[in-house]
């Protein structure tokens, strides 16, 4: 009987969560016909938080570009759609994408400027980085200065005549950016790059010593997920129909909740943050009535699970029954037959 070996990427676990992501996709894309408009809202800032924690689990997780500035491109992305709504007389759809393209085009010199700090200094720069683009946003007057501005009538019905329709629509972005994102995040690990990424997250001068540049493919990750968030920034402005520098340039909104589900799902891997980001609205949604109770209770979590699960609630679960849900890492399987005996 000869062995033989062959090297794959996918396992029967893959093959029925993709089967099951599928199905998932197509029923959440019926939710506005059938189900109430709380647990629309619900559902599509579900998704938006998984987005924002997928883009930042990639940076963090992957690359090891520890961030607690995010915050800038989320706010940037919400003022950019209100600016080229109202003053660019751009239709809102075009403004999201729009916001997406400036959002890479601001992120070029925020990344040359943050890369030449190392460590904890880059995490601190990017707040820094972050606290100027709020004050900045603040000084326009034209968008409400600090108390901020409201979308206009005018262009929130450029959208739909009716709610309806607009919530319908609103969820329906929120539902296409995650799915983007993971799928964009996903094909990325997949490809040169991932692997170049994931080289540099085991051991950057060992990568760095197989020809890797590592300056380029953590500017260009950070570039693409700057972009992205600018996007999911514009999103969640566009549901709100009104934004203020406090509001878009908020930390604990939009970068620590973000880190809070990263490490309690698991970083460094695409199922984290999905776990993650389920915990923490059920914890929210529990919780949330104790005020700053709640915010106590959130800390004591994850200080438990990071002494408990190092490596996250994911990283529990895979170690004990070897699972993985999408195709990324490499498996070698061992068939036998009876030729040549």
């Amino acid at each position: 009987m000869n062995t033989h070996y062959r090297v794959t990427r996918s396992s029967t676990a893959t093959h029925i969560s993709m089967l099951l992501a599928v199905l998932l996709i197509v029923v959440l894309v019926t939710v506005p016909w059938w189900a109430g408009r709380a647990e629309m809202r619900l559902l599509g800032e579900i998704f938006l938080y998984l987005a924002l924690a997928s883009l930042w689990n990639l940076l963090a997780g992957y690359a090891g570009l520890v961030s607690v500035g995010q915050q800038a491109y989320v706010g940037f992305g919400g003022y950019m759609l209100f600016a080229l709504t109202m003053f660019g007389g751009l239709h809102p759809l075009a403004a999201i994408a729009m916001a997406g393209v400036l959002g890479a085009i601001i992120a070029v010199p925020v990344a040359a400027l943050m890369f030449r700090l190392r460590g904890a200094y880059f995490a601190i720069g990017t707040w820094v980085m972050a606290e100027v683009f709020r004050l900045s946003f603040a000084q326009v007057s034209a968008l409400g200065g600090g108390s901020g501005s409201s979308l206009p009538v005018a262009i929130v019905k450029s959208l739909s005549a009716s709610r309806s329709s607009r919530e319908s629509l609103s969820y329906w972005l929120a539902l296409a950016a995650v799915v983007i994102v993971i799928l964009t995040v996903v094909f990325t690990l997949r490809s040169r790059k991932g692997l170049a990424l994931t080289a540099i997250r085991d051991n950057e001068l060992a990568a760095g010593s197989l020809g890797i540049n590592i300056w380029r493919t953590k500017f260009l990750v950070y570039v693409a997920a700057s972009s992205l968030t600018a996007v999911l920034g514009a999103l969640i402005f566009l549901q709100k129909l009104r934004i203020s520098p406090d509001a878009a340039f908020a930390v604990n909104d939009w970068t620590a909740f973000v880190i809070f589900i990263v490490v309690i799902g698991g970083i460094g891997t695409v199922e984290g943050p999905i776990i993650g980001t389920l915990v923490f609205f059920a914890l929210r949604e529990t919780m949330a009535d104790l005020g700053t109770i709640y915010l106590i209770l959130l800390g004591v979590v994850a200080i438990a699970i990071m002494l408990v699960a190092p490596k996250g609630l994911w990283g529990l679960i895979r170690s004990r029954f070897d699972l993985q849900l999408f195709p990324l890492g490499y498996r070698v399987e061992s068939t036998s037959s009876n030729k040549g005996e």
